[in-house]
């Protein structure tokens, strides 16, 4: 089940590989993550020291009043993934032009896991095409 989209990433850029990673998160978080209390808007993939790291996503506290002092809703959260797909991230990192985006954060039995891509930027003569083809195929739903 899927408990959140970055949908915006999949506009921005071209999906080039994806990758199926774990998520380290406090109880509380993961109670807010089961709510739907994420967002996943501007958040990248950063690896760092040989352990990857989800950076910029949001994730409200479950009780707002009841979260601790010194919660920090942006931290950094580290991604549970093999070495190899580590190094794998660690290369698509420093090429140019690439960027590691989080894709959907979903449960798998009682995991938690989070969908990551090395992905592409679009140009805006891309964007446009996409538009235009959901649009058509749009226009042809309503038509039957």
């Amino acid at each position: 089940m899927t408990l959140a989209d970055n949908r915006k990433a999949l506009f921005d850029y071209e999906i080039l590989k994806k990758f199926s990673a774990g998520i380290e998160l406090l109880g509380l978080e993961v109670k807010a993550v089961r709510e739907g209390k994420i967002n996943l808007r501007g958040s990248f993939v950063a690896v760092l020291g040989g352990e990857a790291f989800l950076v910029g996503a949001d994730i409200a506290p479950y009780q707002p009043k009841n979260a601790p002092v010194e919660y920090d809703a942006l931290r950094a959260r580290k991604l549970l993934l093999v070495k190899d797909e580590v190094e794998e991230l660690r290369d698509a990192e420093g090429t140019k032009g690439l960027t590691i985006v989080p894709i959907s954060v979903y449960n798998k039995g009682r995991f938690l896991k989070v969908d990551i891509a090395i992905a592409r930027g679009k140009r805006q003569f891309d964007k446009r095409q996409a538009i235009k083809k959901r649009d058509t195929e749009r226009d042809l739903k309503r038509t039957l």
